[in-house]
């Protein structure tokens, strides 16, 4: 999607479509007002019961505007939080278990959403990810709808300031995904590991030079291997 796109084009996020959906909305109306507002609550359990509620409601399919609000939560302090939110987003992204798509309004305003994350959101993403790999289809599924997501991965692979799990888990997405844009940035990456490790092994009484980051090696091949792949 272009990140572009005017807001117009989409508007505010309202609570609810007109159809044949209006009805189930209106009675959830109260209880998913208080539900969204806790959703914001300084407190952790209010949070958290507030997203259990949204979560069984269904009602983030067919509101745009809770589907939104939930979305913002990509960067709650709260990993248990943010596993969720990455769980039900990537979902919405998908048929339900009985075929059925979201609204067609829910998968705009959360696809825009979504087309504006930055590293932040990502990174976020990427630690759901490396402390549950089960919820790989959801990550994809939202980084499909990210335009950037690429670079950011880029990013967040090439620092050596965050740990090697979350580095090697940017990496395998990167992979996974397609970035096929990615292959020089990763190609210099390689290179760079490559060298330092031989460095290392002709000269193995020199002191050992900031972070070893070789063992990324492995994930690192691997994800150019299936970029080169027709």
């Amino acid at each position: 999607m272009d990140a572009d796109l005017p807001l117009k084009s989409y508007g505010q996020p309202r609570l609810f479509q007109s159809g044949e959906d209006t009805t189930r909305i209106l009675e959830l109306f109260p209880p998913l007002w208080s539900a969204l507002e806790d959703l914001s609550s300084p407190d952790l359990n209010t949070r958290q019961k507030a997203l259990v509620s949204l979560e069984n409601s269904g009602a983030a399919r067919i509101s745009p505007l809770v589907a939104y609000h939930i979305a913002t939560c990509l960067t709650d302090p709260d990993l248990g939080i943010r596993r969720q939110v990455v769980k039900i987003l990537g979902n919405l992204l998908a048929p339900d278990s009985q075929g059925n798509l979201s609204l067609q309004s829910v998968l705009e305003h959360l696809t825009f959403y979504l087309s504006r994350i930055r590293t932040r959101q990502v990174f976020s993403m990427i630690q759901v990810l490396a402390s549950n790999p089960d919820l790989a289809p959801q990550v994809v599924r939202l980084l499909l709808a990210c335009p950037f997501a690429g670079n950011h991965l880029i990013e967040i692979a090439h620092s050596r300031k965050i740990s090697l799990d979350i580095r090697n888990t940017a990496i395998w997405l990167i992979g996974e995904v397609g970035y096929v844009d990615a292959i020089p940035a990763l190609e210099r990456l390689q290179i760079r590991m490559e060298s330092r490790l031989n460095g290392q092994q002709s000269m193995p009484f020199a002191p050992p030079f900031g972070m070893d980051d070789s063992e990324l090696l492995p994930g690192l091949k691997s994800a150019l291997a299936m970029l080169r792949s027709p």
